[in-house]
């Protein structure tokens, strides 16, 4: 049995009164006081942040811990709008890709923050075989089906239960995907629950059961930016180590091989910690980049590190940990400056960083991968956690 971190531990809930109260205002992004000062107490505050298209009102909740830390998250796409964590010298700043307002949001993005399902990543040519029988997807990532299809687990209103436990305030979010939606079979029940501990943690544990034989990967899709997303600073000075000595080569339609090559000799090596463009402009790809798979070392299903990321200029370091087999590092490679964030500043090419811990792409193609397959009576669980400090 391996020892976890305390942001980890299993918690149950705590006696405190749930402190929940709904504003009809937007709420400011600055605190009066930097997390990490001492001087807050943990919250949950609840907010009618819109209505979507067909008139669903969306509500976003804001979480605080006891440090300070803030995140708020909303009901549509389960997407984390902002998470504003401190640097070395206590200023806090959101680190988040996202947008202040739902219109964006619903005018198209590419995941912003968003939980991805009912299969995160690629399927090669949007078609699967299960149980004797072929199933067709939206091709929305031509040749391939990515995401989840045309409308998937991001574009839906989720159901939300707020919560205070003994770790931090608690967002648990529902969502019922009916069988054969997006072409999926199976009616799928997925819980989210999003807690910001109180060691500055976003701990996410995802739960997942179906009705029928289907396929299933879950991820959590934020772009960080440790300069902060209103900063104009990109990424590719970030220190970024991951726990992989091997990762998933793909063909040019990002489609993974079969083969699982160890990153010894390639620009794929981040076994030694090092800045995010140092080897970038070795990576194929038009436009190039990092969008690759890599297999974490250690024991699936077993809590471990994934990575670790830094940020020279302000201190910000953030340590991602999962029990999920694979982790996506995706170097926001197709942002071209055409949307616009929380501070007006253009999100444009190498802006931000994605760590989507995940099972491998394409999976269900792919016998010697780790199964995505999931049965009635079976409970998919997971957990990842992204671990804020400073120094």
């Amino acid at each position: 049995m391996i020892r976890l971190p305390s942001f980890l531990c299993v918690v149950g809930l705590s006696g405190i009164a749930l402190a929940l109260s709904a504003c009809n205002h937007q709420q400011s992004g600055d605190h009066a006081s930097a997390p990490g000062s001492g001087n807050h107490s943990m919250s949950i505050q609840k907010e009618d942040f819109g209505k979507t298209g067909d008139g669903q009102t969306v509500d976003r909740y804001t979480l605080t811990n006891k440090n300070g830390m803030v995140a708020k998250i909303m009901t549509y796409g389960a997407i984390v709008t902002e998470l504003h964590v401190p640097d070395r010298n206590g200023k806090d700043a959101d680190v988040v890709l996202g947008f202040d307002n739902l219109k964006q949001y619903l005018d198209g993005h590419p995941y912003f923050g968003a939980i991805a399902g009912r299969y995160a990543n690629r399927i090669a040519k949007g078609t699967f075989t299960l149980e004797g029988k072929e199933y067709h997807l939206a091709i929305n990532n031509p040749p391939n089906s990515l995401h989840g299809g045309k409308v998937g687990f991001d574009k839906h209103v989720w159901k939300a239960q707020p919560s205070e436990t003994a770790d931090g305030p608690s967002l648990m979010l529902t969502y019922v995907s009916p069988d054969m939606e997006e072409g999926f079979p199976g009616t799928l029940t997925t819980h989210v629950t999003y807690t910001l501990t109180n060691d500055n943690a976003l701990k996410i544990d995802y739960k997942a059961t179906t009705d029928k034989t289907t396929i299933l990967n879950l991820t959590n899709h934020s772009y960080w930016n440790l300069h902060g997303a209103g900063s104009g600073k990109d990424i590719l000075d970030h220190v970024v180590q991951l726990n992989a000595d091997h990762y998933t080569p793909v063909d040019d339609t990002q489609i993974p091989t079969g083969e699982i090559k160890s990153v010894k000799g390639t620009p794929y090596d981040f076994t030694t910690a090092k800045p995010i463009g140092r080897d970038i402009a070795q990576t194929p790809g038009n436009p190039n980049g990092y969008d690759h798979n890599f297999v974490i070392n250690g024991t699936a299903g077993q809590m471990r590190m994934a990575a670790k990321v830094s940020d020279p200029d302000t201190g910000r370091m953030m340590e991602v940990w999962t029990t999920q087999p694979g982790v996506q590092l995706y170097t926001g490679n197709f942002l071209d400056g055409t949307l616009k964030g929380i501070d007006g500043k253009s999100y444009v090419r190498h802006y931000a960083l994605c760590l989507e811990t995940q099972h491998y792409p394409d999976s269900i193609h792919q016998p010697k991968f780790p199964s995505v397959v999931l049965k009635p009576g079976q409970t998919f669980t997971s957990t990842t956690a992204y671990k804020f400090s400073a120094k």
